[in-house]
């Protein structure tokens, strides 16, 4: 079951009336951290009723109060959920098209990485750490939310994923790993949508699921912590943000399957 942050309700319309996502719902899995803050804010300043989830519900009343008062009374909620489990999962896709009356996004921003020296020195107890919540979480949030957004318009699934999964490094096993399967699974939810639109009479999918591929994150945060690194080829969570919002500026067709990248290509 998950837990409505009650406080960060705003009743009302949201102040991006006019902006590329006006009138849209768009649920962020991972809301509390650096990535889904940026993400929260971005996406109510482009009009869109925002619900973020997280497990941590101090960082989640933290996120959406923030971005709620920065964009100016924008609609954001959120929701402490437990996305390892797959019926509270499912439950806070459907509370959120009952309340919302429809859903038309889901961005996955769950993070955490491991990694080791070398490969040899590779844990295991890294991958079992990592599939739980790099691919158990795609797992539950697509199965959860799939439906709803082949209802919607202009549903999307966007998938973070880490230039890794296609080159992996020694000291990168389980993390690339886990990655690649989480990208596999989000493919094999594109082709549903594929199929999906083609049996509903249209041309090509009406609805998509897509994966944006960076090489890494920073934030200011992390610039103050190590003034003198120059984080070569990380995508900053505002970057990040903007990105997110761009995937609904496209067709599903152009989207849909495919890994829209947001550093060099390995």
């Amino acid at each position: 079951m998950s837990d409505r942050v009650q406080n960060t309700v705003q009743e009302g319309k949201n102040v991006g009336n006019n902006g590329s996502l006006s009138g849209s719902v768009i649920a962020v899995a991972g809301a509390g951290g650096p990535a889904g803050r940026a993400a929260l804010l971005r996406l109510a300043e482009a009009g869109a009723t925002v619900i973020g989830a997280d497990n941590d519900p101090q960082r989640l009343s933290e996120a959406v109060d923030a971005a709620r008062y920065a964009s100016g009374g924008a609609t954001v909620t959120g929701d402490t959920v437990d996305l390892l489990d797959l019926q509270s999962t499912r439950e806070w896709a459907a509370h959120i098209e009952k309340d919302f009356g429809r859903v038309d996004g889901l961005v996955h921003l769950v993070g955490g990485w491991r990694g080791s020296e070398t490969f040899t020195k590779t844990s295991l107890d890294d991958w079992d750490f990592l599939e739980l919540l790099l691919v158990k979480t795609v797992q539950h949030t697509s199965l959860a939310f799939h439906e709803a957004l082949q209802r919607s318009e202009r549903g999307r699934y966007v998938l973070i994923s880490a230039a890794g999964a296609s080159r992996p490094t020694a000291g990168n096993a389980a993390y690339s790993a886990a990655k690649a399967a989480a990208e596999a699974w989000t493919l094999a939810m594109a082709d549903y949508f594929r199929k999906a639109g083609i049996s509903e009479g249209a041309e090509g999918p009406t609805s998509a699921a897509t994966i944006l591929v960076v090489k890494a994150l920073v934030h200011d945060a992390m610039r103050a912590e190590r003034p003198n690194a120059k984080f070569a080829g990380f995508t900053d969570v505002e970057d990040l943000a903007e990105a997110i919002e761009g995937v609904w500026s496209k067709s599903a067709a152009e989207v849909n399957g495919n890994r829209l990248w947001l550093t060099e290509k390995p």
